[in-house]
Protein backbone atom coordinates (compact mmCIF):
# COMPACT_ATOMS: atom_id res chain seq x y z
CA UNK A 1 0.00 0.00 0.00
CA UNK A 2 1.44 3.63 -1.31
CA UNK A 3 1.25 5.22 2.33
CA UNK A 4 1.87 8.46 0.61
CA UNK A 5 -0.60 8.37 -1.88
CA UNK A 6 -3.12 10.79 0.64
CA UNK A 7 -0.23 13.05 1.21
CA UNK A 8 -1.31 17.12 0.13
CA UNK A 9 1.69 18.35 0.42
CA UNK A 10 5.74 17.64 1.48
CA UNK A 11 5.11 18.25 4.99
CA UNK A 12 2.50 15.47 4.71
CA UNK A 13 5.39 14.23 3.65
CA UNK A 14 7.62 14.97 6.25
CA UNK A 15 5.05 13.64 8.84
CA UNK A 16 4.28 10.58 7.27
CA UNK A 17 8.29 10.24 7.21
CA UNK A 18 9.02 11.30 10.94
CA UNK A 19 6.30 8.41 12.38
CA UNK A 20 8.30 5.46 10.03
CA UNK A 21 11.65 6.42 10.72
CA UNK A 22 13.68 5.61 14.06
CA UNK A 23 13.90 9.83 15.88
CA UNK A 24 18.03 9.21 14.97
CA UNK A 25 17.37 8.49 11.23
CA UNK A 26 14.49 10.94 10.67
CA UNK A 27 16.48 13.72 12.59
CA UNK A 28 19.64 12.72 10.69
CA UNK A 29 17.65 13.95 7.02
CA UNK A 30 15.88 16.60 8.80
CA UNK A 31 18.23 18.41 11.18
CA UNK A 32 20.89 20.96 10.53
CA UNK A 33 24.05 22.55 12.07
CA UNK A 34 24.19 23.72 15.80
CA UNK A 35 21.11 26.33 16.03
CA UNK A 36 19.78 25.46 12.81
CA UNK A 37 19.32 29.18 12.73
CA UNK A 38 20.06 28.15 8.55
CA UNK A 39 18.14 25.44 8.66
CA UNK A 40 14.80 27.93 9.02
CA UNK A 41 16.04 31.00 7.90
CA UNK A 42 15.95 28.78 4.41
CA UNK A 43 12.41 28.17 4.99
CA UNK A 44 11.57 31.92 6.14
CA UNK A 45 13.07 33.45 3.37
CA UNK A 46 10.08 32.60 0.96
CA UNK A 47 7.65 33.88 3.27
CA UNK A 48 9.80 37.66 2.80
CA UNK A 49 8.71 37.43 -1.34
CA UNK A 50 4.85 37.67 -2.05
CA UNK A 51 3.60 37.48 -5.37
CA UNK A 52 1.49 39.86 -7.65
CA UNK A 53 -0.38 38.16 -9.81
CA UNK A 54 -2.66 39.12 -13.28
CA UNK A 55 -5.60 38.85 -14.08
CA UNK A 56 -8.37 38.03 -17.14
CA UNK A 57 -5.66 35.94 -18.88
CA UNK A 58 -6.16 32.30 -20.60
CA UNK A 59 -5.47 30.26 -18.24
CA UNK A 60 -6.65 26.92 -19.53
CA UNK A 61 -3.49 25.52 -20.18
CA UNK A 62 -0.19 26.45 -18.68
CA UNK A 63 3.52 24.70 -19.77
CA UNK A 64 5.96 24.16 -16.59
CA UNK A 65 8.84 22.68 -19.21
CA UNK A 66 11.80 24.35 -19.09
CA UNK A 67 15.87 24.28 -19.66
CA UNK A 68 18.31 23.12 -16.91
CA UNK A 69 22.00 23.39 -17.68
CA UNK A 70 21.43 23.32 -21.43
CA UNK A 71 19.05 20.89 -21.97
CA UNK A 72 14.54 20.38 -21.08
CA UNK A 73 13.14 19.56 -18.17
CA UNK A 74 9.91 19.08 -17.84
CA UNK A 75 9.46 20.61 -14.56
CA UNK A 76 11.97 23.39 -13.28
CA UNK A 77 13.09 21.36 -10.72
CA UNK A 78 16.58 18.85 -10.69
CA UNK A 79 17.23 15.80 -7.33
CA UNK A 80 19.64 17.44 -5.25
CA UNK A 81 21.84 15.13 -3.95
CA UNK A 82 20.89 13.28 -0.77
CA UNK A 83 23.17 11.19 0.89
CA UNK A 84 22.45 7.81 2.93
CA UNK A 85 19.12 7.58 2.01
CA UNK A 86 19.26 3.29 2.06
CA UNK A 87 19.31 3.86 5.80
CA UNK A 88 15.85 5.82 5.82
CA UNK A 89 14.79 3.48 3.02
CA UNK A 90 16.48 0.43 1.44
CA UNK A 91 17.04 1.22 -2.34
CA UNK A 92 15.56 4.74 -1.63
CA UNK A 93 18.07 6.35 -4.58
CA UNK A 94 16.92 4.15 -6.62
CA UNK A 95 13.31 5.28 -6.33
CA UNK A 96 14.09 8.60 -5.76
CA UNK A 97 16.61 8.42 -9.30
CA UNK A 98 13.72 6.19 -11.30
CA UNK A 99 11.01 9.25 -10.37
CA UNK A 100 13.05 11.42 -11.36
CA UNK A 101 13.56 9.62 -14.53
CA UNK A 102 9.75 9.10 -15.07
CA UNK A 103 9.19 12.95 -14.20
CA UNK A 104 11.73 14.12 -17.08
CA UNK A 105 14.14 15.81 -14.50
CA UNK A 106 17.58 15.80 -13.66
CA UNK A 107 18.96 13.43 -10.69
CA UNK A 108 21.92 13.99 -8.93
CA UNK A 109 23.87 10.82 -7.38
CA UNK A 110 25.39 11.87 -3.90
CA UNK A 111 29.12 10.73 -3.31
CA UNK A 112 27.42 9.34 0.26
CA UNK A 113 24.58 7.20 -1.53
CA UNK A 114 23.84 4.11 -0.63
CA UNK A 115 24.04 2.74 -4.35
CA UNK A 116 26.26 2.84 -6.59
CA UNK A 117 27.16 5.02 -9.88
CA UNK A 118 26.47 2.29 -12.10
CA UNK A 119 23.16 0.69 -10.50
CA UNK A 120 21.55 4.08 -10.78
CA UNK A 121 22.61 4.61 -14.23
CA UNK A 122 21.51 0.45 -15.07
CA UNK A 123 18.09 1.35 -12.91
CA UNK A 124 17.10 4.58 -13.73
CA UNK A 125 18.23 5.54 -17.05
CA UNK A 126 17.60 9.71 -17.44
CA UNK A 127 19.69 12.70 -16.86
CA UNK A 128 22.43 11.87 -14.46
CA UNK A 129 24.42 14.02 -13.24
CA UNK A 130 27.13 12.60 -10.28
CA UNK A 131 27.64 14.94 -7.11
CA UNK A 132 31.60 14.38 -6.10
CA UNK A 133 32.75 16.06 -2.49
CA UNK A 134 36.55 16.65 -2.98
CA UNK A 135 38.06 13.87 -0.81
CA UNK A 136 42.18 14.12 0.79
CA UNK A 137 42.19 10.66 -1.44
CA UNK A 138 42.89 12.57 -4.94
CA UNK A 139 43.13 9.23 -6.92
CA UNK A 140 40.22 7.88 -4.88
CA UNK A 141 38.61 11.15 -6.24
CA UNK A 142 39.38 10.44 -10.04
CA UNK A 143 38.42 6.90 -9.98
CA UNK A 144 34.67 7.87 -9.02
CA UNK A 145 34.71 10.71 -11.66
CA UNK A 146 36.11 7.82 -13.62
CA UNK A 147 33.60 5.55 -13.13
CA UNK A 148 30.94 8.29 -13.77
CA UNK A 149 32.31 9.41 -16.86
CA UNK A 150 31.92 5.64 -18.13
CA UNK A 151 28.81 5.12 -17.22
CA UNK A 152 27.20 8.26 -19.38
CA UNK A 153 26.47 10.93 -16.76
CA UNK A 154 26.07 14.06 -18.78
CA UNK A 155 26.99 16.24 -15.46
CA UNK A 156 29.84 16.28 -12.49
CA UNK A 157 28.79 18.33 -9.77
CA UNK A 158 31.43 19.52 -7.41
CA UNK A 159 30.59 20.73 -3.81
CA UNK A 160 32.40 23.20 -2.80
CA UNK A 161 31.28 24.26 0.39
CA UNK A 162 32.81 21.83 2.83
CA UNK A 163 36.10 22.01 3.88
CA UNK A 164 34.54 20.69 7.48
CA UNK A 165 32.10 19.60 8.90
CA UNK A 166 28.90 21.27 10.64
CA UNK A 167 28.44 20.36 13.70
CA UNK A 168 25.09 18.74 13.55
CA UNK A 169 24.14 18.59 17.63
CA UNK A 170 21.05 16.24 16.74
CA UNK A 171 23.13 13.32 15.70
CA UNK A 172 25.09 13.73 18.83
CA UNK A 173 21.91 13.69 20.95
CA UNK A 174 20.94 10.34 19.07
CA UNK A 175 24.16 8.61 19.13
CA UNK A 176 23.67 8.68 15.26
CA UNK A 177 26.71 7.70 12.77
CA UNK A 178 27.13 5.63 10.54
CA UNK A 179 27.73 2.61 10.37
CA UNK A 180 25.35 2.95 13.59
CA UNK A 181 27.05 2.51 17.08
CA UNK A 182 24.64 0.55 18.79
CA UNK A 183 23.73 2.25 22.04
CA UNK A 184 21.54 1.74 24.71
CA UNK A 185 19.69 4.48 23.52
CA UNK A 186 19.46 3.34 20.00
CA UNK A 187 18.05 0.01 20.77
CA UNK A 188 14.95 1.75 21.88
CA UNK A 189 15.06 4.05 19.57
CA UNK A 190 14.91 1.20 16.58
CA UNK A 191 12.58 -1.05 18.64
CA UNK A 192 9.94 1.19 18.36
CA UNK A 193 10.03 1.13 14.77
CA UNK A 194 9.45 -2.33 14.30
CA UNK A 195 8.68 -2.41 10.83
CA UNK A 196 11.69 -0.31 9.78
CA UNK A 197 13.70 -2.47 11.31
CA UNK A 198 11.99 -5.77 9.91
CA UNK A 199 12.52 -4.11 6.43
CA UNK A 200 16.64 -3.30 6.90
CA UNK A 201 16.92 -7.08 8.17
CA UNK A 202 15.29 -8.01 5.03
CA UNK A 203 17.32 -6.11 2.85
CA UNK A 204 20.44 -5.83 4.52
CA UNK A 205 22.13 -3.30 6.30
CA UNK A 206 23.00 -0.52 3.55
CA UNK A 207 26.76 0.88 3.13
CA UNK A 208 27.79 3.64 1.42
CA UNK A 209 28.31 1.81 -2.02
CA UNK A 210 30.44 4.80 -3.73
CA UNK A 211 33.16 4.92 -0.72
CA UNK A 212 33.50 1.01 -0.31
CA UNK A 213 36.65 1.13 -2.07
CA UNK A 214 38.96 3.66 -0.37
CA UNK A 215 42.06 1.66 -0.13
CA UNK A 216 43.45 0.05 3.56
CA UNK A 217 45.19 2.35 5.29
CA UNK A 218 43.87 5.62 3.65
CA UNK A 219 40.35 4.49 4.11
CA UNK A 220 39.57 1.31 6.20
CA UNK A 221 38.03 3.68 8.72
CA UNK A 222 37.19 6.32 6.68
CA UNK A 223 34.06 5.23 4.99
CA UNK A 224 32.62 5.48 8.20
CA UNK A 225 34.43 9.23 9.18
CA UNK A 226 32.78 10.96 6.03
CA UNK A 227 29.61 9.65 7.07
CA UNK A 228 29.55 10.01 10.69
CA UNK A 229 31.25 13.86 10.81
CA UNK A 230 30.67 14.73 7.31
CA UNK A 231 33.41 16.57 6.33
CA UNK A 232 36.27 15.13 8.41
CA UNK A 233 37.65 13.24 5.56
CA UNK A 234 37.45 15.65 2.85
CA UNK A 235 40.15 17.93 1.17
CA UNK A 236 40.67 21.45 3.11
CA UNK A 237 43.06 22.64 0.67
CA UNK A 238 40.76 22.34 -2.83
CA UNK A 239 41.04 25.68 -4.35
CA UNK A 240 40.45 27.64 -7.44
CA UNK A 241 43.42 26.17 -9.19
CA UNK A 242 42.42 22.60 -8.60
CA UNK A 243 38.80 23.55 -9.77
CA UNK A 244 40.35 24.76 -12.74
CA UNK A 245 42.00 21.90 -13.26
CA UNK A 246 38.77 19.44 -12.90
CA UNK A 247 37.28 21.67 -15.50
CA UNK A 248 39.69 21.06 -18.06
CA UNK A 249 39.49 16.76 -17.16
CA UNK A 250 35.81 16.93 -17.32
CA UNK A 251 34.86 17.60 -20.52
CA UNK A 252 30.97 17.58 -19.90
CA UNK A 253 28.69 19.69 -17.95
CA UNK A 254 30.66 21.02 -14.94
CA UNK A 255 28.07 22.11 -12.05
CA UNK A 256 29.55 24.01 -9.09
CA UNK A 257 27.49 23.81 -5.98
CA UNK A 258 27.53 25.76 -2.88
CA UNK A 259 27.89 29.11 -3.61
CA UNK A 260 27.00 32.22 -1.69
CA UNK A 261 29.07 35.42 -2.63
CA UNK A 262 28.53 37.11 -6.20
CA UNK A 263 32.40 37.52 -6.25
CA UNK A 264 32.90 34.20 -6.14
CA UNK A 265 29.93 33.32 -9.11
CA UNK A 266 31.66 36.19 -11.39
CA UNK A 267 34.89 34.25 -10.97
CA UNK A 268 32.83 30.51 -11.95
CA UNK A 269 31.66 32.48 -14.94
CA UNK A 270 34.94 33.26 -16.16
CA UNK A 271 36.03 29.78 -15.55
CA UNK A 272 33.78 28.54 -17.39
CA UNK A 273 31.56 25.94 -15.61
CA UNK A 274 28.02 25.30 -17.13
CA UNK A 275 26.04 25.91 -14.15
CA UNK A 276 26.09 27.56 -10.38
CA UNK A 277 24.11 26.53 -7.49
CA UNK A 278 23.49 28.80 -4.72
CA UNK A 279 23.58 26.14 -1.81
CA UNK A 280 24.08 26.42 2.06
CA UNK A 281 24.13 22.67 2.11
CA UNK A 282 20.45 22.53 3.48
CA UNK A 283 21.50 24.54 6.87
CA UNK A 284 23.40 21.30 7.45
CA UNK A 285 27.25 22.74 7.46
CA UNK A 286 27.46 26.79 8.22
CA UNK A 287 25.16 27.69 11.10
CA UNK A 288 24.68 31.69 10.36
CA UNK A 289 25.00 31.47 6.84
CA UNK A 290 22.47 33.46 4.77
CA UNK A 291 19.13 32.03 3.40
CA UNK A 292 20.13 31.02 0.21
CA UNK A 293 17.28 33.20 -1.52
CA UNK A 294 18.18 36.22 0.14
CA UNK A 295 21.95 35.70 -1.84
CA UNK A 296 20.36 34.44 -5.31
CA UNK A 297 19.69 37.72 -6.82
CA UNK A 298 22.80 39.46 -6.16
CA UNK A 299 24.68 36.41 -7.37
CA UNK A 300 22.45 36.34 -10.77
CA UNK A 301 23.39 39.72 -11.25
CA UNK A 302 26.65 38.88 -10.77
CA UNK A 303 26.88 36.39 -13.38
CA UNK A 304 25.41 38.61 -15.92
CA UNK A 305 23.90 35.65 -18.27
CA UNK A 306 26.58 34.03 -18.86
CA UNK A 307 26.35 30.86 -16.78
CA UNK A 308 22.31 29.56 -15.38
CA UNK A 309 22.21 29.69 -11.62
CA UNK A 310 20.32 27.02 -9.61
CA UNK A 311 19.22 27.45 -6.21
CA UNK A 312 18.52 25.38 -3.37
CA UNK A 313 17.44 25.09 0.33
CA UNK A 314 13.72 25.10 1.91
CA UNK A 315 12.02 24.49 -1.36
CA UNK A 316 8.89 23.02 -0.22
CA UNK A 317 6.33 24.47 -1.87
CA UNK A 318 5.60 25.75 -5.70
CA UNK A 319 4.76 28.93 -4.91
CA UNK A 320 8.63 28.92 -3.69
CA UNK A 321 9.80 27.55 -7.26
CA UNK A 322 8.15 30.48 -9.00
CA UNK A 323 9.50 32.98 -6.44
CA UNK A 324 13.10 31.69 -7.39
CA UNK A 325 12.50 31.73 -10.83
CA UNK A 326 11.11 35.73 -10.25
CA UNK A 327 14.44 36.50 -8.83
CA UNK A 328 16.89 34.91 -11.31
CA UNK A 329 17.10 31.15 -10.58
CA UNK A 330 16.55 28.96 -14.07
CA UNK A 331 15.14 26.34 -11.36
CA UNK A 332 15.55 24.72 -7.98
CA UNK A 333 17.24 21.58 -6.74
CA UNK A 334 15.45 19.91 -3.83
CA UNK A 335 16.56 17.08 -1.50
CA UNK A 336 14.60 16.97 1.87
CA UNK A 337 11.01 16.87 -0.53
CA UNK A 338 11.85 14.20 -2.52
CA UNK A 339 13.68 11.76 0.53
CA UNK A 340 10.58 12.56 2.66
CA UNK A 341 8.53 10.75 -0.11
CA UNK A 342 11.15 8.57 -0.65
CA UNK A 343 11.71 7.52 3.02
CA UNK A 344 7.65 7.48 3.75
CA UNK A 345 6.80 5.20 0.75
CA UNK A 346 9.61 4.28 -1.46
CA UNK A 347 9.39 5.08 -5.32
CA UNK A 348 5.45 6.22 -4.73
CA UNK A 349 6.45 8.40 -2.39
CA UNK A 350 9.10 9.98 -4.59
CA UNK A 351 6.79 10.16 -7.50
CA UNK A 352 4.08 11.71 -5.14
CA UNK A 353 6.65 14.41 -3.79
CA UNK A 354 7.30 15.74 -7.31
CA UNK A 355 3.59 15.09 -8.61
CA UNK A 356 2.57 17.71 -5.38
CA UNK A 357 5.78 19.84 -6.66
CA UNK A 358 3.88 20.04 -10.02
CA UNK A 359 0.40 20.37 -9.31
CA UNK A 360 1.36 23.82 -7.27
CA UNK A 361 3.69 25.64 -9.90
CA UNK A 362 1.00 24.85 -12.57
CA UNK A 363 -1.62 26.26 -9.89
CA UNK A 364 0.49 28.92 -8.77
CA UNK A 365 1.16 30.16 -12.67
CA UNK A 366 -2.85 29.91 -13.24
CA UNK A 367 -3.57 31.92 -10.05
CA UNK A 368 -0.91 34.34 -11.09
CA UNK A 369 -1.97 34.80 -14.30
CA UNK A 370 0.76 32.93 -16.67
CA UNK A 371 0.74 30.48 -18.97
CA UNK A 372 4.18 29.29 -18.81
CA UNK A 373 7.20 28.84 -16.34
CA UNK A 374 9.67 30.42 -18.78
CA UNK A 375 7.87 33.99 -18.53
CA UNK A 376 8.27 34.58 -15.24
CA UNK A 377 9.40 37.79 -14.25
CA UNK A 378 10.99 40.14 -12.03
CA UNK A 379 7.22 41.92 -12.11
CA UNK A 380 6.15 39.19 -10.64
CA UNK A 381 6.81 40.15 -7.21
CA UNK A 382 5.42 42.80 -4.99
CA UNK A 383 8.08 45.70 -3.84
Amino acid sequence: MNAAANANSIEDLRRLAKRRLPRAVFDFFDGGAEDEWTLRENRSAFSRHALRPRVLVDVTTVDCKTSIVGAPSALPIAVAPTGAVGFGWPGGDVAIAKAAAAAGIPYALSTSATTSIETIAREAPGRLWFQAYVLRDREFLESLIARAEAAGYEGLMITVDLPVGGKRERDFRNDFSIPFRFTPKNVVDFALHPRWVARVLRSGMPRLENLAGLAPGRGSAAVSAIASSVGKNYDAGFDWSRLAAMRERWKRKLIVKGIAHPDDAARLAELGVDAIVVSNHGGRQLDGGAATLDLLPDIVAAVGGRVPVLVDGGVRRGADIVKARALGAQAVLVGRATLFGAVAAGEPGAQRAIAILHDEVSRTLRLCGLTRFDAIGADLLAR
